[in-house]
């Protein structure tokens, strides 16, 4: 039993013992999370009743390679910029291609992103990147000062040292410094971009814990929808409001869909007077043929060996679905007969997280669903990519009122500003695919030190 076994061996047994089985502490830290606003769509955050818990080497791992990987990205997208032919293979809309050509002001092409990451047996795979709206920092932390205090945990920190992973300064600051050098000079009126849900009344969400935070630090900050924006004499304002900067947490296609490019936000973005963070080239990353980009070692021989070493090591391989021919463990295949002969080993995952459509695994599919979705997937921009092996851990959680013990898919997010990692949230799913369930979602996660 290795060191995180044994410790999660240790925190299940003490669930079970005589201080802990009255679950009334279980109950108060769910009031708790109500309390501090730490529920999403009306559901807590964190259904669960312990922390993710990491290994010192095993952040610094993915610290490591992560940062090595958030470089080769920028460089693919400096690339894909100046490039058209690389650009087409985005797969991007026409919209979203005027949108990245516009200059942001500022150099950064990712303000605040983070890696899905699997840990498994040894092996470390980023398996997606999202630059867009980058979810978990606030609510992360807030879980883990909650927890960190919470009956059980003080018991087990008798035995464990446990670092919480922060973040919420670290954006802030990534921020502020894209601001500046934006040009701005003055204290930002900050507008954190959401869309508000119909019928929805009262603020809610990760982002009220951030408007809270900003406004804490001493910078004005309101939630804004994009339809209460109005663009005149220079001015990007909602209501009385002016807008410096917007921290945006819309997503470019999704804000296309509703809006088109005479939008007040385009407008004044366009013209230079509003810092928007990310920006909207941040958008070439987030689709999923960044992977293929970086697999594509005609692209990449160029890039520093810390890079080149990172995207061997840690992204699996993954092609733009075409028919076409390609290249897999230096052998020439044609893609559509590989992806048709080897379903037990890959996925299909739509280039863009739209809702609208779903990954298909190999694995959990016959034959004939696996055809379809080929097929499918030759109509519309979809990638194929490497099966990975996830993490699974078991958590307790509160299900009406008694302890449950769920095996949960562990995803490990950790957070970049400005190309530096400075935290890491966890999200836990049940791993069922795109099968509905109500028992998801993020847990505190500290680093776990032995002591003594």
């Amino acid at each position: 039993m290795n060191q995180l076994d044994e410790a999660v061996a240790r925190y299940q047994k003490l669930l079970e013992t005589e201080p802990y089985k009255d679950l009334s502490w279980a109950e108060a830290l769910a009031e708790r999370m109500l309390a501090e606003h730490l529920t999403q769509s009306g559901r807590l955050v964190c259904p669960f009743l312990r922390p993710n818990f990491i290994t010192r080497r095993q952040y610094d791992s993915i610290v490591k390679a992560a940062e090595a990987l958030f470089s080769a990205i920028d460089r693919v997208k400096q690339m894909a910029l100046a490039n058209p032919a690389l650009l087409a293979r985005m797969e991007l809309l026409p919209a979203e291609k005027m949108l990245a050509s516009i200059d942001p002001g500022y150099s950064f092409l990712a303000v605040t992103s983070l890696l899905d990451t699997h840990l498994s047996n040894g092996s470390m795979y980023f398996v997606e990147y999202n630059a867009d709206t980058p979810v978990g920092v606030a609510f992360g932390e807030a879980l883990a000062d909650l927890f960190y205090d919470c009956p059980p945990v003080k018991e087990f920190r008798k035995r464990y040292t446990l670092q919480k992973l922060g973040g919420k300064r670290h954006l802030l600051a990534a921020v502020l410094r894209a601001y500046k050098q934006f040009g701005g000079k003055k204290q930002p009126n900050i507008a954190i971009l959401e869309f508000r849900q119909p019928f929805q009344s009262t603020e809610q969400g990760e982002y009220l814990l951030l408007r809270d935070f900003f406004r804490a630090e001493g910078y004005p900050t309101e939630i804004v929808s994009p339809d209460q924006l109005e663009y005149r004499s220079g001015v990007l304002r909602r209501g009385n409001f002016a807008l410096d900067l917007i921290y945006r947490r819309v997503k470019a296609q999704e804000f296309l869909l509703r809006y088109d490019l005479s939008h007040p936000l385009v407008r004044a973005y366009r013209e230079g007077k509003v810092c928007v963070v990310n920006s909207f080239r941040s958008e070439l990353a987030h689709k999923k043929a960044i992977f293929d980009l970086l697999t594509d070692e005609t692209i990449t021989a160029g890039f520093p060996a810390t890079e080149t070493k990172a995207i061997r090591q840690h992204i699996p391989w993954t092609r733009m679905v075409a028919l076409t021919k390609t290249t897999y463990q230096d052998q020439t295949i044609d893609l559509p007969a590989f992806i048709l002969k080897n379903r037990e080993k890959l996925v299909l995952k739509p280039n863009d997280d739209s809702g609208e459509h779903h990954s298909v695994r190999g694995w959990e599919t016959d034959e004939t669903g696996w055809e379809r979705a080929l097929r499918r997937a030759l109509r519309m921009p979809y990638v194929v990519q490497e099966k990975v092996e996830a993490s699974h851990a078991s958590f307790p959680l509160l299900r009406y009122g008694e302890l449950e013990i769920r095996e949960m898919q562990v995803d490990l997010h950790p957070h970049a500003y400005l190309g530096k990692v400075q935290g890491c949230s966890s999200w836990l799913s049940a791993g069922n695919g795109g099968a509905f369930s109500t028992v998801t979602g993020l847990a505190p996660t500290f680093i776990l030190e032995p002591k003594g």
